[in-house]
C-alpha cells in the first residue's frame, strides 16, 4: 500500500497563507526577529541604503555572520510542510532555495505541485528619492507566501 501523497490535490486546494504565516512565527519567531534586527541595524546608518545589490550583499553578511542564513532553510521546510506540501529536495541555505535581496531573504521550496515562495520583506524601495526603507515596521518582518 502506497502512502497519500500530500500533494496530489495541491491545486483544488487554496494556498492558506495565513496559517502559513502563523506557522513561522510560531515555530521560527527567533529567526524572523533575528532578520528585522539585521534589518533595523543596517538601516540605523546615517545615510539610507540607495544602491539595491550593496544592501542585499550588506544583509547577507551580517545574516551569515550571526548565523541566520543557516537557519532559512529551515524556515522553508516549515512553510511547506504548512501549507500542506512536501519539498521535492531537502533545501540549503544558498540559491535556489535561500536567495538574499535588496527586499530581504526570499525562500522557494519546490513540491511536486509547484514551487512555494515566502519573502522575509525587511527594506521596501522609496521612488521619489530612490532609497530603501524599513518595511514591516521596527523589530518586525514582513511575511509574504504564494504557491506558483
Amino acid at each position: 500500500m502506497t502512502a497519500p501523497d500530500p500533494d496530489s490535490d495541491r491545486a483544488a486546494r487554496p494556498l492558506d497563507e495565513a496559517a502559513v504565516r502563523e506557522r513561522l512565527g510560531t515555530d521560527h519567531g527567533a529567526v524572523l526577529d533575528a532578520v528585522a534586527a539585521t534589518a533595523d541595524a543596517l538601516a540605523s546608518g546615517d545615510e539610507p541604503f540607495t544602491d539595491g545589490p550593496a544592501l542585499a550583499s550588506a544583509l547577507e553578511d551580517r545574516l551569515a555572520e550571526t548565523e541566520v542564513l543557516d537557519r532559512l532553510p529551515a524556515v522553508l521546510a516549515t512553510a511547506v510542510d504548512a501549507a500542506g506540501l512536501t519539498l521535492a529536495a531537502d533545501p540549503v541555505a544558498a540559491p535556489p532555495y535561500v536567495t538574499v535581496t535588496s527586499r530581504g531573504p526570499v525562500l522557494r521550496g519546490s513540491t511536486p505541485k509547484g514551487r512555494l515562495v515566502v519573502v522575509l520583506g525587511a527594506f521596501r524601495v522609496e521612488r521619489s528619492p530612490r532609497r530603501y526603507v524599513r518595511d514591516g515596521g521596527r523589530g518586525a518582518v514582513s511575511v509574504s507566501v504564494s504557491f506558483h
